[in-house]
């Protein structure tokens, strides 16, 4: 009995000092990550130099494409296009100098997702733009589109467009008429569903020996564990079927692929660096943009994946201390925890121990 009772005593202590180690990691880990910031919010066009100063003379018309569903098949799920993948490619396309028109499967306003913790200030400024939400609320239905108006066509990602892209008609002809002419197609994330079922006049797949990225199989399912149950296909499955070289990068990372006059991004990281190689494929160079605290934080984190933990620190260091660029904190903790879902706990601490540098450096340069 006696035996019992200290066994009992001692797991029971056992699993209170491991609730306690658990909570105050969690106070811990929440204190690395700054609050967000409000002001950005109420960001307007005006307060963005990249878009509104040394304005670059009218250069033609871009055709941005979303998805109209707004529901993962029959599972529940909501979905729409990401407004992220679209507001940055939008001011990217306006500030070099071209018109930006919105079409969709259906016209009309499509459903769209905004995940808080993603938004930065272009994403804001774009809430707050009445030219581009009055856009986005009354979309071009995709079969009244005059394609000859366009230099060339983005289609915006979001798993809505997993449904409503591949089987298009309008989407399909549109696509290989801009391919065979060389005209410029970009697409990121799930946008590239769009390209699957295109064939071109030979009889065969535009997608065949073509270097393309896409969302990944292991991005859709570390997410998604039912994905294969919910969509028509997983994206990269399907864009190798159609006899396509699949390049894939690190999860949740920048990858874009260029092959001649299509261009491809693997996730909503890959949105700035899309759109600026469809402002080179079309003979322009890309005007002069700062790059985004997200950005800096990616070539953090691709850095690490490639170069390891030491590369990654003198990496931070130099943007912060030497450079004073500002590197996005919250993306690399957000890294840490993917690491822990793919169960990864050595990648876990070194990203814990990235997160906590970052902040010692931002602390370091205020001082």
């Amino acid at each position: 009995m006696f035996k019992k009772y200290k066994v009992l005593k001692w797991g029971l202590l056992f699993i209170t000092a491991i609730i306690i180690l658990v909570v105050s990691f969690g106070f811990w880990f929440k204190g690395l990550i700054p609050p967000p910031n409000t002001n950005v919010v109420n960001t307007l066009v005006k307060d963005l130099p990249y878009i509104s100063e040394n304005n670059i003379p009218h250069r033609g018309k871009i055709l941005a494409v979303v998805t109209s569903t707004n529901t993962m098949g029959n599972s529940g799920k909501s979905t729409g296009y990401e407004l992220t993948e679209l507001s940055r490619a939008y001011y990217t396309f306006v500030a070099n100098g071209f018109e930006v028109d919105v079409a969709s499967p259906q016209g009309g306003k499509p459903p769209v997702v905004i995940d808080d913790e993603d938004m930065g200030p272009f994403d804001y400024a774009f809430l707050n733009d009445s030219v581009a939400q009055h856009k986005t609320s009354n979309t071009i239905p995709i079969n009244e589109v005059v394609a000859a108006d366009y230099q060339a066509i983005f289609f915006v990602g979001g798993k809505g467009a997993m449904f409503d892209f591949p089987n298009n008609k309008a989407i399909q002809v549109i696509i290989k008429n801009y391919y065979e002419t060389n005209k410029v197609i970009g697409a990121v994330c799930h946008g590239p569903a769009a390209l699957v079922n295109v064939t071109l006049d030979n009889g065969r797949p535009l997608l065949e020996n073509k270097k393309v990225s896409g969302f990944t199989n292991k991005e859709e399912l570390l997410l998604i564990k039912e994905a294969k149950s919910i969509f028509p296909f997983l994206l990269q499955d399907e864009i190798i079927n159609k006899g396509a070289n699949f390049n894939e990068g690190h999860m949740y990372l920048e990858k874009v692929s260029h092959d001649k006059n299509l261009i491809t991004g693997q996730n909503p990281w890959s949105t700035w660096f899309l759109a600026e190689s469809m402002i080179k494929q079309l003979g322009y160079t890309p005007k002069y943009r700062v790059i985004t605290d997200e950005e800096n934080a990616v070539t953090v984190l691709s850095t690490f994946h490639i170069n390891g933990k030491k590369k990654a620190k003198k990496i931070i260091e130099k943007l912060i201390i030497t450079e004073n660029k500002p590197v996005n904190i919250t993306l690399i903790a957000k890294h840490s925890i993917v690491a822990v879902m793919k169960g990864e706990l050595g990648n876990f601490f070194d990203l814990l121990e990235l997160t906590s540098f970052t902040e010692k450096c931002e602390s370091r340069q205020k001082k």
